[in-house]
């Protein structure tokens, strides 16, 4: 019987520690570079089935994730958390050299670059 939350599955590389055979297996190839999904559509190889279904929203403009004050609409979950927080003012990232805080991680990566140069 498997009890629920476990990690019995580590990785010989990293050791992290995993769910279930699949995700190991997943998982070893961020080691291995291995890459077995590709698009039809280009030449974009991925190591995850679901990442290889991500990226081929490009390519069909499927917007799974709508937006549900707005209406917009966005290929990916985290796409949409950022833009909800333009909605609710949340700006969880902030700058440690001047204060000034961001909805994203990326966003606060382009911002840190008028301190870096």
């Amino acid at each position: 019987v498997h009890e629920g939350g476990g990690e019995r599955h580590q990785c010989q590389q990293c050791g992290k520690g995993l769910s279930s055979k699949t995700a190991l297996r997943l998982h070893e190839r961020t080691h291995t570079g291995d890459k077995p999904y590709g698009c039809t559509e280009c030449e974009a190889k991925f190591s995850q089935p679901s990442a290889l279904k991500t990226h081929m929203r490009i390519h069909t403009g499927e917007k799974p994730f709508v937006c549900d004050e707005c209406g917009a609409r966005f290929t990916q979950n985290h796409m949409l958390i950022y833009h909800k927080r333009c909605h609710t003012g949340e700006r969880p990232f902030m700058c440690e050299t001047c204060g000034k805080s961001f909805a994203s991680k990326e966003y606060l990566k382009h911002h840190n670059r008028i301190h870096t140069g």
